[in-house]
């Protein structure tokens, strides 16, 4: 069927060849012989329009090199343009970030600029961070370096929004290395990580940490702590965060050395320089909230004056060192004899002492009282080359036996240390 077709198809064009050909070939024939003239000018226009067509196909030719050439200009034109354009837009989703960064970052300065205490500080700063990276498995920890001992302690600890406590408390090899290097440390992959043991490391902590960063928070060349966040997720932290890190670690060394001068200057108003026992003004204010607290759980406070006995003749015989001296040791030994939970002892005037001991009887503060007394009489204090002796007068008063106010306290511990003044000094006497 199929071979049929076609040798009917090429029948059929055959005939339809032989048909326009013998035409064809007979006006050649007719113009061979019978025209040559003709044919002379046939030939001529022939070789004019040959020539014509060659020299179109070079022009044309010409023109598509010149159309290709221009072709790639344009599209190396196209090209720079695209890559200009990547870049400007790469330019502007890193303005964009920076900007994003720079609110946040502004926001937490903010924040720490809100704080005072050094635990509002650490625990702001905190917080802040791990809201900023955004993750709930991510563990932002703070330390900060005792400013007596050097060691690294923690401030702050946040897993999420929640806080989280941390096996490692003065911190593990991670930080250990940032401290004495007082440099970023960034690690994609703690397995893989060369410089650290990873096995050594779960057993000291049994949080998943697969990568981390951590920066040293510096003042003028001082070391005030240590940053770190770490995440159970390799390879999650990059350059840029480390530096984002760095500038967030600035800018909390800095509220963080500023909380530590306002507590030191809280404490200084609050606290006696040469004791440095409380002052009246802030064991009143405490007083106070202790007696409500105790008057509510239904509970018994005692308080105990004391004062110095023949201070200002000792004074005048030996001079005022010699007396800060003898204030300094007496304070230490209050100190240690009423150092039950809840007790304060404050530095009441010249040469007197109080103290408030909370859920204690007026029986259980005699006895104290008395021991004190006894551990002054037996101090000696060597000054210019002679051994001399003070003593002790103690009055003691109980809530609610003696009253529900503080004046009421106050009056009646008064009262009876009036009462052992008059009764020789050196000893204790209750209300």
């Amino acid at each position: 069927m199929i071979k049929t077709q076609m040798r009917q198809l090429f029948s059929s064009r055959l005939a339809l060849g032989l048909i326009f050909s013998l035409p064809l070939a007979g006006f050649c024939l007719y113009v061979v012989f019978l025209q040559p003239r003709f044919l002379l000018s046939f030939s001529a226009s022939l070789v004019f329009l040959l020539g014509i067509f060659v020299y179109q196909h070079f022009r044309l030719v010409w023109l598509r090199a010149e159309a290709e050439l221009k072709r790639q200009d344009f599209q190396e034109k196209a090209n720079l343009l695209e890559a200009q354009i990547e870049r400007q837009w790469v330019a502007l989703k890193s303005a964009r970030k920076k900007l994003v960064d720079y609110f946040e970052l502004k926001t937490i300065a903010e924040k720490l600029n809100q704080s005072f205490s050094l635990s509002d500080t650490s625990n702001v700063l905190s917080n802040e961070v791990s809201k900023l990276f955004g993750h709930k498995d991510l563990t932002v920890i703070l330390y900060i370096f005792h400013s007596k001992t050097g060691e690294l302690g923690i401030s702050a600890s946040h897993k999420g929004q929640m806080e989280v406590n941390i096996k490692a408390k003065k911190g593990d090899v991670y930080d250990q290395w940032v401290a004495k290097n007082l440099q970023p440390l960034l690690i994609e992959d703690t397995v893989r990580d060369f410089r650290f043991d990873a096995e050594k490391i779960k057993v000291e902590d049994d949080r998943t940490i697969s990568s981390l960063m951590s920066v040293p928070m510096m003042i003028g060349g001082k070391a005030i702590g240590i940053l770190r966040i770490d995440s159970p997720v390799e390879n999650y932290f990059q350059t840029e965060h480390i530096r984002l890190l760095s500038t967030i670690g600035d800018l909390g060394a800095v509220a963080i050395e500023n909380a530590q001068l306002y507590e030191k200057i809280e404490e200084l108003s609050i606290r006696d320089s040469l004791t440095e026992l409380y002052l009246r003004r802030h064991f009143l204010q405490r007083l106070t909230y202790e007696i409500n607290r105790e008057i509510r759980q239904k509970k018994e406070l005692s308080f105990v004056l004391v004062d110095l006995d023949y201070f200002k003749k000792y004074n005048d015989q030996f001079g005022h060192m010699a007396g800060d001296i003898v204030l300094k040791t007496i304070s230490m030994l209050l100190a240690e004899v009423f150092n039950i939970p809840g007790s304060l002892v404050c530095r009441y005037g010249g040469e007197e002492f109080a103290v408030f001991l909370p859920d204690c009887s007026k029986e259980r503060a005699a006895q104290l009282s008395e021991e004190f007394r006894e551990r002054v009489a037996e101090q000696a204090f060597y000054l210019k080359r002679q051994e001399t002796r003070m003593t002790v007068s103690v009055g003691v008063a109980s809530l609610p036996q003696d009253g529900i106010l503080r004046e009421q306290l106050i009056e009646k511990a008064d009262r009876a240390l009036y009462k052992a003044k008059q009764g020789g000094r050196n000893r204790v006497c209750v209300s």
